[in-house]
Parts: C-alpha cells; sequence; structure tokens
C-alpha cells in the first residue's frame, strides 16, 4: 500500500529544528500580533487580496472566522478590525494564492508527501481539483466530480450494511451543509455521524444537558460587561480564542474580577495590550488575572471541593448570606446531600490535591463570597479529562449554591474551539440524535430515519480497526492527526476500502488512507460562492447561540472547487438515486431553499430566512439561561451532583502529560513554529518541565527525550524532544499536539462522553536513542 507514516507522529525523528529559547511573555497580543498577522495575511494572499479579506472578516454582512467560535459583538464591533492574530492566520491559509493541481499530485508520491511535518504540508496551498488515488497507486490523479460521486456511490451502495460506513464532521462546516450531511446520511442508513465535539466539549454537552437540559453554555457576551467575577478554568484564551481578551479587558473597565485556573502560566490569562487602542500601542497593558491558580493538572475538582467547603464554612457564620437559598429552594434539588458532603471535606487535603495552598484558596472564597454575578468559563483542560462530565457538574454545583445561573451578567460559559461545531450539534450531526428529532425528520421528510445508536469518534476508530468500516467520509478536518493513539488510528484507517476527505488544504489524513482514497477541494468561508449568477451566504453558530450569516467575498483559487452543501447534495442524488424521497437538487441550487426546510425541523429556527438577514443575526432558544431548567429528571429543577475526587497513582519515574498549542497554530493547523509566548521558537518538539523534576531525573535543560505511555500494557512511544525548563507543577509536563497525540491511548476517555483523555496523559521520560 502507498499509504507511509515513518514514524508515529509523521515527522522525522532525528531531525531538530535550531530550538531557541527567550523569556516568556507575561502578556498577549499587542503590536507583535498586529505585524505577524499582517506578514502572514500578505506572505500568503497578496496585500491587496489579504487587507479586504481582514476587512470583512467578523463583520455584518461579511464572512464568520474559520477559527475559533468565540462570539462576535453584538453592537459594538470595531469599525477597524473585528479580528484577532490568530484568527488573521487562519484566514491567510484558506486565501492563499498557491493552489495544487495536477501537475503537482504528479511530481510528489504520497509517500514522500507523507514524510513532511504537518507545518510544511499545509503551507503547500490549496486543492484546486478533485483527486483520486487508486488501489495500489503511488501518486494522486484529477478526477471529475461525477466520476468521484460514481465512485463513492458504488462504495456505498456495494456495502453490506449502512453501518459500515461513518461520515465525520469538522467543526467549519455551515449549518445549511451540516444540516443536508445528516439528512443524506440518515436517508442512506445510518447514524455513524462521529464528529470533532466528540473530542473536545462532548463532556460539556452530556453533563449539561443531564443537569439543566442543553448541552450548551449560558451566557451572551454581553453578560461578560456586566459580571462581577469571571473564573477561566482549563482554558488559554490568549492562544485559543485571542477575541476573548477584549471581553475580559472590558469586564475589568467594568470592575470585574478574574480568577485563572491552570497548570501554566499563560500569557493571555495574566494581561491584555490592546492593539487597537493607543495605551495598548504605547505597550501599556491591562491586568487581568486577580487571583492566578496555578492548579496541578486533574486537579481542578478538588480546588473546586475546597472553594465550596470554605464557602460553607462562611455560609454557617453568616446564614443566607454567603449562598442563594432562596434560589436554592426555588431552582434546585439535591441541596442536603451535597452539603452533607461538603461539610466534610478536609481542605488541607483537598489543598494537596490540587496544588493550590488553603491560603490562596481561602482569597478565591473570599473573592466569591458576597457576590452573586460570577461566569464560569472551560474549555480542554476539563472536558479531556476522565472525570470530565463529573467536573463540570462540580462547576455546576458552585454556580447553583450561588444562585449564578439563569440570571443576567452570570452563568456558565464552555468555550468552544471551532468556528461552528456548536451549530454542526445544532443541526443534528450527532450519533445519538433524541427520538423527537428522527420523529420530525419522518414527518417533514417522510422517510424512516435509522433509530440505533450510531458510533462516535473512538468507537469509529475502533470499527476501522476491527474491519466493521468500509468507508469513511470526513466533511473537513484532519481526522489521523486530531484524533488519540496515531500510530493505532493510523493502522485502522489502512484498513477502510475507501477514505474521502472534504478539504481545502493537503493534510495528514489525505496520505494515510483506505485502499482507495479521495480528496474533494471544496470552498473556504472566504470565498465566493456563487450559484446561478447569485452570491450566496451561509450561517454559523456561535459559542453563545448566536446563529449569523456569512458571505465569502474573495476569487476562489480555482474553478473547480464546489461548496459543502454542493458536495453533499449531490453525492446524495448520485447515491440514493431514485428510491430518496428528497428533491436534492433544489436544495443543491438554493441555501434558502435549505434554511426553509431547517425552520421546519430545527427548534427554534422557525422564519430562518428572515432573522438570519438581520445584522448580526438571531439567538436560538436557551432555557436555562433565562432560569428555565429541562433536565430529563428533575421536573424544572437544576441538580446538584455529589462527585468525587478523581486518585492518581503515579510511579516515582512517571510524569502528568497535558497536550497543548502552541501559539502557532490552531487545533491540527499549523501557522509557524514559534510560541512567542512561551519563549519557544523555531522548534515545536519540545516538553515543558517542572526545573526541580529535571534535576531530579538526572536531566538538564536542553536534553534530547523519548516519551513513552504504557496505558493498557502497550508501548507507544513519542521520540526525539527537547528538555525545556518551565513553570508548572512538579511532577506535571506540557507538550504540543498533535506530536504527543500518540501517546493518547485510544482506551483512555472521559466516562460518560467518551472524550480522549489528552489533558492528562500518564507518561516515563527516558534519555533519546537514536534509530537506526
Amino acid at each position: 500500500m502507498s499509504s507511509h507514516i515513518k514514524q508515529p507522529e509523521a515527522e522525522n525523528p532525528e531531525k531538530l529544528m535550531d530550538l531557541k529559547l527567550t523569556e516568556p511573555k507575561k502578556w498577549a497580543a499587542g503590536i507583535p500580533a498586529v505585524y505577524i498577522a499582517g506578514k502572514d495575511v500578505i506572505e500568503e494572499a497578496g496585500f491587496i487580496r489579504g487587507m479586504d479579506g481582514l476587512f470583512h472578516m467578523n463583520k455584518k454582512g461579511g464572512f464568520d472566522c474559520s477559527g475559533c467560535a468565540w462570539p462576535d459583538p453584538d453592537d459594538d464591533r470595531s469599525p477597524v478590525a473585528e479580528y484577532c492574530e490568530n484568527g488573521a492566520k487562519a484566514f491567510a491559509e484558506e486565501a492563499t494564492t498557491k493552489k495544487l493541481t495536477a501537475e503537482f499530485f504528479a511530481q510528489n508520491a504520497v509517500a514522500d508527501l507523507s514524510l513532511l511535518n504537518d507545518f510544511e504540508i499545509g503551507k503547500k496551498g490549496r486543492i484546486a481539483q478533485p483527486v483520486y488515488l487508486p488501489k495500489g497507486a503511488t501518486h494522486y490523479q484529477p478526477i471529475s466530480w461525477d466520476d468521484a460521486f460514481k465512485k463513492i456511490a458504488q462504495k456505498l451502495n456495494g456495502l453490506k450494511s449502512p453501518d459500515e460506513a461513518a461520515f465525520y464532521t469538522s467543526g467549519r462546516t455551515s449549518n445549511e451543509a451540516s444540516f443536508m450531511y445528516q439528512l443524506f446520511v440518515r436517508e442512506y442508513g445510518t447514524n455513524n455521524m462521529p464528529d470533532c465535539s466528540n473530542m473536545c466539549h462532548e463532556s460539556t454537552s452530556v453533563a449539561l444537558a443531564e443537569a439543566i437540559g442543553i448541552g450548551k453554555g449560558t451566557v451572551t457576551l454581553d453578560d461578560f460587561y456586566h459580571t462581577d467575577i469571571i473564573i477561566i478554568m482549563g482554558q488559554n484564551p490568549g492562544t485559543n480564542h485571542p477575541r476573548m481578551l477584549s471581553a475580559l479587558e472590558k469586564a475589568k473597565k467594568n470592575g470585574a474580577k478574574i480568577i485563572a485556573v491552570n497548570p501554566l502560566h499563560e500569557a493571555g490569562l495574566m494581561a491584555f495590550k490592546d492593539p487597537q487602542k493607543v495605551k495598548g500601542v504605547l505597550g501599556f497593558s491591562v491586568q487581568l488575572a486577580d487571583l492566578y491558580l496555578q492548579v496541578k493538572i486533574n486537579g481542578d475538582m478538588a480546588l473546586l471541593k475546597g472553594i465550596e467547603k470554605l464557602l460553607y464554612d462562611a455560609e454557617q457564620l453568616t446564614p443566607g448570606k454567603v449562598f442563594d437559598k432562596d434560589f436554592i429552594k426555588d431552582k434546585t434539588v439535591g441541596y442536603k446531600e451535597l452539603i452533607s458532603h461538603i461539610k466534610n471535606y478536609d481542605v488541607d487535603v483537598l489543598s494537596k490535591a490540587c496544588g493550590i495552598s488553603t491560603s490562596q484558596m481561602q482569597e478565591a472564597a473570599d473573592i466569591l463570597k458576597h457576590k452573586s454575578k460570577i461566569i464560569i468559563c472551560w474549555a480542554m483542560g476539563v472536558t479531556q479529562q476522565v472525570n470530565g462530565v463529573d467536573t463540570i457538574k462540580e462547576i455546576l454545583n458552585l454556580a447553583l449554591l450561588k444562585g449564578s445561573i439563569g440570571k443576567p451578567a452570570a452563568g456558565l460559559c464552555p468555550v468552544r474551539g471551532h468556528s461552528n461545531v456548536q451549530g454542526n450539534r445544532t443541526m443534528m450531526i450527532w450519533e445519538n440524535p433524541k427520538p423527537e428529532q428522527l420523529d420530525k425528520l419522518k414527518e417533514v421528510f417522510g422517510f424512516e430515519p435509522p433509530r440505533e445508536k450510531g458510533l462516535d469518534v473512538v468507537k469509529s476508530i475502533k470499527a476501522m480497526q476491527a474491519g466493521k468500516l468500509k468507508v469513511f467520509f470526513a466533511m473537513g478536518g484532519n481526522f489521523l492527526s486530531a484524533t488519540p493513539d496515531t500510530v493505532y488510528t493510523a493502522e485502522a484507517m489502512r484498513k477502510l476500502k475507501l477514505s474521502v476527505h472534504v478539504s481545502t488544504k493537503l493534510n495528514r489524513s489525505h496520505l494515510v488512507h483506505g485502499e482507495e482514497a479521495l480528496i474533494l477541494p471544496t470552498l473556504s468561508r472566504s470565498d465566493k460562492d456563487v450559484l446561478n449568477g447569485e452570491t450566496q451566504f451561509i450561517s454559523c453558530e456561535n459559542s453563545m447561540g448566536v446563529v449569523q450569516l456569512s458571505k465569502g467575498i474573495l476569487e476562489p483559487i480555482s474553478k473547480d472547487l464546489l461548496s459543502e452543501n454542493q458536495i453533499v447534495c449531490k453525492l446524495a442524488k448520485a447515491t440514493l438515486g431514485d428510491k430518496s424521497v428528497i428533491d436534492w437538487d433544489k436544495y443543491a441550487n438554493s441555501y434558502d431553499e435549505v434554511r426553509d426546510i431547517i425552520a421546519k425541523v430545527i427548534p427554534g429556527c422557525d422564519d430562518y430566512n428572515q432573522k438570519v438577514r438581520k445584522p448580526g443575526g438571531f439567538y436560538l432558544p436557551n432555557a436555562a439561561r433565562d432560569g428555565k431548567f429541562e433536565g430529563p429528571e428533575f421536573n424544572g429543577k437544576a441538580p446538584f451532583t455529589v462527585t468525587e475526587l478523581p486518585v492518581h497513582k503515579i510511579a516515582d519515574d512517571e510524569y502528568m502529560l497535558t497536550t497543548i498549542r502552541s501559539h502557532d497554530q490552531f487545533n491540527t493547523t499549523i501557522y509557524g513554529l514559534n510560541d512567542r509566548y512561551r519563549g519557544v521558537h523555531n522548534e515545536r518538539r519540545v516538553i515543558f518541565m517542572n526545573e526541580k523534576d529535571i534535576l531530579l531525573a538526572g536531566f538538564k535543560p536542553g536534553d534530547k527525550v523519548d516519551l513513552f505511555n504504557y496505558y493498557g500494557d502497550k508501548e507507544r512511544v513519542a521520540r526525539l524532544f527537547v528538555i525545556v525548563a518551565y513553570n508548572i507543577p512538579e511532577r506535571n509536563t506540557a507538550a504540543y499536539y498533535p506530536e504527543t497525540n500518540v501517546l493518547v491511548p485510544i482506551d483512555s476517555v472521559a466516562l460518560k462522553s467518551n472524550t480522549p483523555t489528552s489533558k492528562l496523559v500518564i507518561i516515563k521520560i527516558k534519555k533519546h536513542v537514536p534509530q537506526s
């Protein structure tokens, strides 16, 4: 087979760049962010094309950034720039004028391309036409759209069961394409719809849906501007959601205090230099975190319990002054059971478990004690843990004790990491749809959708490995680089009969493939999408439940690209043919028709076409935001949950590893080899360690090491990393993904959500041994 992956992490294991280290930054953004963003855009897109795109990005009537899901301001959007450094880099990636033609694929064998690192692969350019890799071939070759659809249809229709296929979705897919995609897949006959949410906020979706009836956050952006306290847990906004910094700055200006909870001191949690304000340009920064709690990896649960115990003690001294007793009585259940649990907590034990001193825990409790306008934010540092679901329920416990949910300026804020991942789920991209959702599909379209639960990401990989999945279709994303246990996943993908990827650019997943493979090039967010002489728009949902239009403005780099919606509809027609009860041509040629049918199926989307055309879009209904809790078992009340502390036993030569992004990447897209906020330049293969741990292990900073994981008695190895001394708790380490995804065991998942536990991997660190 032509698939080639020389090393599990898919890079030359004996090659390191010229690593340079500088002092980590204590502030984020500023003029350097403007310079670097502008430089990237101009290099990739040219000055006129690049500046035109940036001017329209995230503006009302413009196009939505394909990066993170942080919301746009409802009213006070910047007239100059409504984007961040990493948003500009994301735009540069898709606006590039470099393109991969048939000549490129003829000159570059799959095996040769696979020897490049992910940064080098991504920088090759946009894919300009559909390409096909026949069985046994060494090079992708051009194929017409019609022939591509015929090949996929033939494979799908030749399966013994629709459940032998899986249909993946990345967060960049629009609402319109997502809806039509799930409609095709379900009329085809399966619920095998793994998506990127399975790997990130699935723990959030499970925890909140069980407790309050909706797997989404409960706040709006305006709530940030009027709150008293913002707690940020397991999230690094300076790199992962930089536009959040503007909201934090505004909150601070209005008197809010910020508590940061993170194992690493991150620049974007400490201070912000706003490059759109004179003070920021002159180098003055706004302090963000008033209290920085440098918790151990997975110490969040112990920290929350410690704060709750201290608040409980204060409530005993001043009854009714710390806990919101009226809210608890009217809106919750399970208070007595929780209190019987809380009062037995030992703060000293919890302090040791989380790594935060009792004095700092007391300081946090004092900040919270007499406030109820509290917003709690979290991201992957919380969700990608074995106890992620329970930790989120513990976050909810704190909010319920304080009456800090279902009222203005207070609530829960899971910060989504990809632009429309929340919209995908709203549009029924889900392996486990609710019966009432399937009933509505049957009512509106007249076919019987499958009722069996489908496969999520982890289960899909295991089904590939077992030979039960034959066809894998990915709507966007870089599946191999995003998923855990890289060697296992690569082996699984090679067992497929056909792998298909809808993509804008070349990535690792195109190079580790099934017996046959197809790459279908699609329009990006910034590309004009013209049908029948009229420029179309799509729509997306952000982290706070706002749906708004996105309209590309740039000329596509090739005339041989199709939109995601057209790809879905044309494939559905080719696959289902006369058996289908759906007029796929109608929906392929009119996005208004798609939105009209969405309005009949998806709650809250009535009058979709009218509402989405309003500047700024519209909010989807959110009962929990309004103080109405619709958890399935609690009669309109929100439950307190009694949770248990996680117990971690590691050997003397073991460490906890958390996988992180550098500042020069978005998810698996690598923009460059620098992480200037952490002081790392020209290299990604580094492991951050506490200085005491380095000395105790007999290492020194700069040593070359190999990283090992032995979960399930299986050796996993990531070779050739450089030790960097860093401010991180003892026995805790950090390293970048996707390079370290090879260490994340496929069987280590969050309870209930089945999310890979990428934020806590037990590793051993050994002196690097060169491979022959």
